[in-house]
C-alpha cells in the first residue's frame, strides 16, 4: 500500500454499541455511566469515527446517555447536555477521524467562555492557531485566519453564530477539514460543500455553551499499561475583572505592588487571552491585542522559551499576514528582496504587533526573564497566575516599563 493510501483507509468497527462505567463508594452504593456508539450514515452505511489519531487505531465515539455521579460536593454532569455527540453531520467527503471531534471540542471548550460576541476559533492538532472576536461573523473569521494563515491549512473552524454566505466564501478559498456552527444560513452549505473532503458540522445546541462555563464533567485518561486516571474537568474561576487580583506581594519584608491599574481596554483584553488559555496545551504563553490573538506559544518545557517563540510566531504571522494582502504570496515564497524589505520594516516597526498588547500566562513566571521578554517588545499588560517566590521581580520588572500586571489565582495547565 502506498503511504498516502492510509489516508484513504477506514477502520473496521470492533467497539460495542454501548458501554458502563461503574462508581461504588464505601458503602458499596452503586452510581453507572451509560454510553451508547455515535455513529452516522455515510453511503449507505451506519459508520462511526474513521479512525484514532492515526489510521492504524481504531476508534469509537460514545454519547453519555443517562447516569449522573456525585463525590463530595461535586455533582459531575450528566446525559442529556449534548453538544458534539449530538451534532449533524450535514456533508462530508470523508467521515470524521478522532482528531476533527477533539479539534472541534477544544474549540467549543475556549467558545463557552467566549459567547457574548461574535467568535471564531481556528484549531490545528487540539491548539488553537487563531482566536478573534469581533461584531460580525465574518470579520471574526477573517481575524482569526489572519493570525495565522499557515497554520489555517487544514484546520478545524468552529463558530459561536451562524454562518452566512460572506464567511461561508471565504472559507471556500482555503482548505479546512471542519466547519461547525450552530447553523448555517441559506446557501452556504451549497457553497462549502464545493471543498469535496471537509466536514460540515451543525451544533444545533452550541447556545447552551455558557452552561458548561463552571460546569463539571469526567476527565478520563489511559495510561499506556491500561489504568485510567480520572479527575473533574478544569473551570475557570477568573471570567470578569473584578475576580482580578492587581499583583503584589511581600518578600524579605519588604511590600511590591504594581503602580498601575488596567485600563477598561487592557482588562478586555487580558480577560479575553486568560479565556483563550483554558484550550491551551501547557506550558504556554500568549499575547493577545484588540480580541485577537497575535503569538501562541504552546507545549515548551520553559517559560522563558515559550514567551520568546509566541514571539517568533507573531512576527511570522504579521510577515505572513502582509505578504498575502500586499502580494498574495506567503511570505517564505516571496523572492523579491525589495518587498520583503517593505514587509521586514512594517513588522519590524510594530514590534510584531506587540506593542501595547497583552502577555498571558498560564502558570506565574519563576523570574523576571520571562515578563522581560515580552516587555521588551513593549506589552503594556500581564496576566498570570501569580505565585512564585519571586513575584517581586515580575513587578519591579513591570514598574520599570510603566506595564501592569494582574493575578488570577488559578494555574491553567493543561496537559
Amino acid at each position: 500500500m502506498e503511504l498516502k493510501e492510509i489516508y484513504k483507509k477506514v477502520s473496521s468497527d470492533i467497539y460495542p454499541k454501548k458501554m458502563e462505567i461503574s462508581f461504588y463508594d464505601e458503602q458499596d452504593k452503586k452510581q453507572t455511566f451509560l454510553y451508547e456508539k455515535v455513529n452516522w450514515t455515510v453511503d449507505g452505511e451506519s459508520r462511526g469515527l474513521r479512525y484514532g489519531d492515526n489510521p492504524c487505531q481504531k476508534a469509537a465515539f460514545y454519547k453519555l446517555i443517562n447516569g449522573n455521579l456525585v463525590i463530595g460536593d461535586v455533582e459531575i454532569l450528566g446525559a442529556k447536555n449534548y453538544l458534539l455527540s449530538d451534532a449533524t453531520l450535514l456533508k462530508f467527503g470523508k467521515h470524521p477521524s478522532k482528531t476533527n471531534f477533539t479539534d472541534v471540542d477544544n474549540a467549543l471548550n475556549i467558545l463557552r467562555y467566549l459567547m457574548d460576541k461574535p467568535t471564531a476559533v481556528i484549531v490545528k492538532h487540539n491548539n488553537p492557531c487563531g482566536v478573534a472576536e469581533s461584531d460580525t461573523i465574518f470579520k471574526a473569521y477573517e481575524k482569526a485566519y489572519e493570525a495565522d494563515i499557515t497554520a489555517a491549512f487544514g484546520g478545524c473552524i468552529v463558530f459561536n453564530r451562524p454562518v452566512d454566505k460572506e464567511t461561508a466564501k471565504a472559507i471556500s478559498m482555503q482548505y479546512a477539514e471542519v466547519v461547525a456552527a450552530p447553523d448555517f444560513e441559506e446557501g452556504t452549505v451549497e457553497i462549502l460543500e464545493k471543498r469535496k473532503n471537509l466536514r460540515i458540522l451543525k451544533i444545533k445546541n452550541i447556545e447552551n455553551l455558557k452552561k458548561f462555563a463552571g460546569k463539571k464533567v469526567l476527565d478520563f485518561k489511559a495510561l499506556m499499561d491500561g489504568s485510567i486516571i480520572i479527575q473533574t474537568s478544569f473551570d475557570l474561576k477568573a471570567l470578569t475583572s473584578d475576580k482580578l487580583h492587581i499583583a503584589k506581594c511581600t518578600y524579605k519584608d519588604k511590600e511590591y505592588k504594581i503602580d498601575r491599574e488596567p485600563t477598561l481596554k487592557e482588562y478586555e483584553d487580558m480577560l479575553f487571552g486568560w479565556k483563550i488559555e483554558a484550550g491551551i496545551t501547557s506550558n504556554s504563553v500568549i499575547y493577545v491585542k484588540d480580541g485577537v490573538t497575535l503569538g501562541i506559544g504552546t507545549g515548551e518545557q520553559d517559560r522563558v522559551g515559550v514567551a520568546e517563540i509566541a514571539v517568533y510566531k507573531a512576527y511570522e504571522k504579521m510577515r505572513d499576514k502582509y505578504s498575502h494582502k500586499k502580494f498574495n504570496t506567503p511570505y517564505r515564497l516571496l523572492q523579491d528582496e525589495d518587498k520583503r524589505d517593505e514587509i521586514e520594516n512594517s513588522v519590524k516597526e510594530q514590534n510584531g504587533g506587540l506593542k501595547n498588547a497583552t502577555m498571558v500566562s498560564d502558570a506565574f513566571f519563576p523570574f523576571r526573564d520571562g515578563v522581560d521578554v515580552g516587555l521588551k517588545e513593549g506589552v503594556s499588560a500581564i496576566i498570570q497566575t501569580g505565585g512564585s517566590i519571586n513575584d517581586y521581580q515580575a513587578i519591579e520588572a513591570c514598574n520599570e516599563f510603566g506595564a501592569t500586571m494582574v493575578y488570577t489565582g488559578q494555574r491553567s495547565f493543561k496537559h
